[in-house]
């Protein structure tokens, strides 16, 4: 696609349909400025916001952060924080998002994970499929000649 479908702007009962919002939690969002409107604000009685694709996929990713039990206080806050430490209006649209419904981690790159509310604090992960991999090779190498690698090595030195 080339991107002009997206590129038209939304009106609020058109976003709030995509997001799965009401009215009410839209404009509320908008006034507080947790996510505004990009393309158009409202400017008195008889205009309407008008949001870019960029702005409906934000809010999405604060629906699923609601549906998946974060308050709106810490969404809130995750937002701040990100909108400070990567100087954007839009700040999730450069990163990717985590929760464990307590905390909201980012994900900037697959090397590099942080805890918002700690200020950067950096994550551990581990891939657990990777290590299962790595390790069922040096188990192998340790017994080249047998086809089950989780023969017992006592059993077998007897």
């Amino acid at each position: 696609m080339d991107g002009t479908a997206f590129d038209q702007g939304y009106r609020a009962p058109q976003v709030c349909n995509i997001v799965g919002i009401t009215y009410r939690q839209l404009d509320y969002w908008a006034r507080t400025g947790l996510i505004r409107p990009s393309l158009q604000m409202a400017s008195g009685s008889g205009t309407q916001r008008l949001y870019a694709f960029t702005d409906v996929v934000q809010l999405k990713v604060v629906k699923r952060l609601l549906d998946a039990g974060m308050s709106l206080k810490k969404i809130r806050q995750a937002m701040e924080i990100l909108r400070t430490q990567l100087e954007s209006e839009s700040p999730l649209a450069d990163v990717t998002l985590l929760s464990d419904g307590n905390t909201i981690y980012a994900a900037h790159s697959t090397d590099e994970v942080v805890d918002v509310f700690q200020r950067g604090q950096g994550v551990f992960g581990i891939a657990v499929g990777p290590v299962q991999r790595e390790l069922e090779g040096q188990i192998l190498a340790l017994h080249p000649d047998s086809d089950d690698p989780s023969v017992d090595v006592e059993a077998k030195a007897n």
